[in-house]
C-alpha cells in the first residue's frame, strides 16, 4: 500500500525546540519520538489527575483488566509494563488504598503474590477508557493507514534484524 504524507500543515521538530542541527536522521527521530511521547503523555495527565493516579497506575489497571478475572503475578505485571523503571509494589500499594485491586497469596505458591481488579477498579478502568478514548480522538491527525505505517515503523526502529 503507498499513500502520500502531506507535511504542509506541520510545525516540524526543529522548531518545535529550537534546534536545526542534528547529528543525524536518527538522533533528530529519537529527539522527536521523545518529544512526542511528552506531548500525548502530557495530554493524559489531567485525566489521571482528576482520579488521583499517574499513567503508571493506569497501565497496571489496564493489564489487570485484560487477564480479568484471572488474577495477575507481579512478574507478569513488570514483564509487559510500558514503563519498567518503576516501582511495582508502590504502584500496586496506590491502587489497592483505592480500592481498585486486591492482593492475595497464590494458593499453589504462597510466596507468590496475585493481584487482581476489584469492582470498582473494574468500573474506574472503564470510566478512564471512555474519557481518554474521547482525548485521543480529538488527538487524531492521521488516517488509520498512516498510524499503521507510523506503528511499523517504530516496531522496526526498535528491533534489531
Amino acid at each position: 500500500m503507498r499513500f502520500s504524507i502531506q507535511f504542509w500543515y506541520l510545525v516540524e521538530i526543529d522548531k518545535v525546540i529550537k534546534q536545526t542541527k542534528f547529528v543525524d536522521g536518527y538522533q533528530k527521530a529519537m529527539i522527536n519520538l521523545f518529544y512526542t511521547s511528552n506531548h500525548f503523555r502530557d495530554a493524559h495527565l489531567p485525566i489521571f489527575a482528576k482520579y488521583k493516579i499517574q499513567g503508571q497506575h493506569f497501565n497496571l489497571l489496564r493489564i489487570l483488566n485484560g487477564k480479568y478475572p484471572d488474577p495477575v503475578s507481579p512478574g507478569y505485571i513488570k514483564d509487559v509494563m510500558l514503563d519498567k523503571g518503576r516501582d511495582l509494589t508502590r504502584l500496586i500499594d496506590k491502587l489497592e488504598s483505592l480500592g481498585w485491586v486486591n492482593r492475595f497469596p497464590c494458593p499453589e505458591n504462597k510466596r507468590k503474590m496475585h493481584i487482581v481488579l476489584t469492582a470498582e477498579g473494574l468500573k474506574m478502568v472503564d470510566i478512564m477508557s471512555k474519557e481518554l478514548a474521547k482525548k485521543d480522538a480529538e488527538m487524531k491527525t492521521m488516517s488509520e493507514e498512516e498510524y499503521q505505517l507510523l506503528s511499523n515503523l517504530l516496531d522496526k526502529m526498535r528491533n534489531r534484524p
